[in-house]
């Protein structure tokens, strides 16, 4: 199987570069699965249904969300009727909407997605560790089971999503973290099989402060007061994700690459295996 995780997408910039740049990623390597991060698509806080909708007509399966999962009220109100829709599967248990989706892909695999939020330098919840074990009871990774499981951490610490990536070793096809914004130079593939990176990045523009304009960030970081409203950055953004290949018969990772395209960064291209 082929998956493509996109990390965070920020605002306008970043939902009409990953349109554009969809088509291509499709033509040239046919992924099976298409996850985004979309928690930050809505003019940098939350997603509204409407770009939901957008996304999936450009081909892509799942959207996890994170810390800013209802920064649009009407999220509240619609996510439970998407299942495609994920918010961190260790939010209390009456939260709406869900954290895991099992689907079936056009060429017939079976995949399961599912996220969770970090506690380290974050909102206090429930441990992403027994959230994760809880929902792999009864999952079985590789041919007779689940032919794909991937798994996005939305986090602050690199040492808890390198945690959670070890502990799953083996277990899931691709552990990938989400949040901060900055693509990781560590993509690699556990000693057991599970395809690793500490953050796949964002989808937006480089030429920011983690995709917001500077202005109003460095306003906040060199006064002791709130300032303006944090807003995204508008110019031209780079996509940036994380692309991994599994062995149909394991469902772990043959290979893992760092997807960058856009004008600020190196552009990576995977290479499709044979």
């Amino acid at each position: 199987m082929k998956i493509l995780f996109l990390g965070d997408i920020i605002g306008r910039s970043g939902r009409e570069a990953v349109l554009a740049t969809l088509p291509e990623i499709r033509q040239r390597l046919s992924p099976d699965l298409i996850v985004v991060n979309g928690e930050n698509a809505a003019h940098g806080f939350g997603i509204t249904a409407k770009i939901c909708q957008e996304f999936y007509a450009a081909g892509v399966d799942v959207i996890t969300l994170g810390n800013h999962s209802w920064d649009q009220k009407e999220i509240v109100a619609y996510i439970d009727g998407d299942p495609r829709l994920l918010r961190p599967l260790n939010f209390p248990a009456a939260t709406p909407g869900r954290g895991i989706t099992a689907l079936r892909t056009e060429r017939g695999k079976n995949v399961v997605v599912m996220q969770v939020i970090g506690r380290q330098f974050m909102e206090p919840m429930d441990s992403p560790f027994a959230a994760v074990e809880k929902e792999l009871t009864g999952l079985h990774l590789g041919r007779g089971g689940v032919d794909a499981i991937l798994v996005d951490i939305h986090a602050e610490a690199s040492s808890e999503k390198m945690g959670l990536a070890h502990m799953l070793d083996g277990r899931v096809s691709a552990v990938v973290g989400s949040h901060s914004h900055i693509p990781t130079a560590d993509v690699q593939i556990l000693p057991h099989g599970t395809a690793y990176q500490t953050d796949a990045g964002m989808c937006g523009d480089y030429n920011s402060v983690i995709g917001m304009k500077p202005e109003a960030a460095l306003f906040r970081m060199t006064r002791r007061l709130p300032g303006d409203k944090l807003a995204p950055a508008e110019g031209p953004a780079t996509v940036c994700g994380l692309f991994v290949q599994t062995d149909d018969a394991t469902g772990l990772a043959r290979a893992a690459t760092a997807l960058r395209l856009g004008p600020r960064l190196a552009e990576s291209w995977p290479v499709l295996l044979g």
